[in-house]
């Protein structure tokens, strides 16, 4: 009987083409936006992702206040170096840890100048941040202690100043010192939230502290672990130090944070995971419609063939081969109309992903949901015209002319 339902619906399409592809483009354009905006926030997600890890090899971050609503606008006093010194010490887990300070500079090279951050640290910082050189060398252990006017660019920052030039060896205007710059910074270009990660200035966080801030404060404590199984234990242990130095009560609230890449990441798939739901959701509105025209363009199909189903009923049909024949017609009809728009939305998704310079994300499970959603779509809108043609009578029918 289905085999039967399904020649006759595709000999009905194909008899009235123009108006069946017309009726499946409200379900293409439903499902190819639903294709569309779920890959691209997938593939969004994925390259936030690709961030994050890139930031550090099993990265925490410690830093100053509660980082969360009002309570992040409450003073809290700075970390110094002696905490990252105890850290060291007393956390064997810690594979390198990078005191490390900020500050925003105007830099200057004959005539060119550039605004830029400078990030005064150890040379741990490479190895936390997960940086490499491309030429030259770090700071020297001798050249931290002293707070040498030494310093390594970022790749914006060195072509900005430089053009073609190496800039290793040349002098440098960082805010008010003069520095030697002795390396230059693997390139990583921008993340996905557009954020350049090569314009910067790295120099010892002593030459910072002295000659910019004036301060011996540390901004923030990057620590990397030495196995992604320790993180939580090293968590715990840096916690308890920092409530000890920092004199916390055991009924108080910290007043300092402690984060990993993994709690960022799941921060921002979350938003990103809500946002592709709530675009997906939207994007499934034109599904209704689609649904709506097929509804309708069923109740006109019933209409024309009101006699051919009189005389279906005449000689032997049920009410239930009648009411399967439209509803095959309805759920094919959207069916088609579903391939198309995956077709359509995966295309849509290429391209969009090409031009937002994130991965291509192809998910299976939701491209074929896609399709059989649209034929569930097409069942339920073409249940009403389905029930109506099954229930006509048939000596009624056969005098529709």
């Amino acid at each position: 009987m289905i085999r039967n339902a399904v020649r006759i619906a595709l000999t009905e399409i194909g008899r009235n083409l123009t108006r069946s592809l017309l009726t499946a483009l409200g379900i293409m354009i439903g499902v190819a936006a639903v294709i569309a905006m779920v890959g691209l926030g997938q593939g969004t997600t994925a390259s936030i992702e690709a961030d994050l890890a890139s930031m550090g090899n099993n990265l925490l971050i410690l830093s100053p206040g509660s980082g969360h609503g009002p309570a992040a606008r409450t003073p809290a006093p700075p970390f110094t170096a002696r905490d990252a010194e105890v850290i060291a010490q007393q956390v064997p887990q810690v594979l390198a840890i990078a005191p490390t300070v900020n500050a925003s500079a105007t830099l200057v090279f004959g005539g060119e100048e550039v605004d830029s951050v400078v990030y005064g640290s150890t040379r741990a910082w490479f190895q936390v941040m997960n940086r490499e050189l491309a030429e030259g060398r770090l700071p020297t252990l001798g050249e931290e202690r002293a707070g040498a006017a030494v310093c390594v660019l970022g790749e914006t920052v060195r072509s900005t100043l430089f053009g073609g030039e190496s800039a290793v060896g040349a002098e440098l205007r960082v805010g008010k010192m003069s520095c030697r710059v002795i390396g230059l910074a693997r390139a990583k270009g921008a993340n996905t939230m557009g954020m350049d990660q090569d314009d910067f200035v790295f120099t010892p966080m002593a030459t910072v502290q002295r000659r910019l801030l004036g301060t011996t404060d540390v901004s923030v404590i990057y620590l990397s672990v030495d196995h992604p199984d320790h993180i939580d234990v090293v968590k715990e242990e840096a916690t308890a130090l920092m409530r000890q130095r920092r004199h916390i009560a055991a009924n108080s609230t910290d007043n300092f944070t402690v984060r990993d890449t993994r709690e960022l990441a799941q921060m921002v798939t979350g938003i990103t995971t809500v946002l592709t739901a709530f675009l997906g959701a939207v994007a499934g509105v034109s599904l209704l419609v689609g649904g709506i025209g097929i509804m309708n363009i069923m109740l006109v199909s019933v209409t024309e063939r009101t006699r051919e189903i009189g005389i279906r009923m005449a000689v032997g049909a049920l009410e239930r081969d009648v009411l399967t024949q439209f509803l095959v017609e309805a759920g094919m009809l959207a069916a088609m109309g579903g391939v198309v728009g995956v077709a359509v939305g995966l295309l849509g998704a290429w391209i969009g992903a090409r031009a937002l310079g994130v991965p291509f994300v192809f998910n299976l499970p939701v491209t074929l949901g896609a399709v059989g959603f649209s034929a569930l779509v097409g069942v339920v809108f073409g249940w009403y015209p389905a029930r109506r043609a099954a229930r006509m009578e048939p000596i009624d029918a056969l005098r529709h002319t």
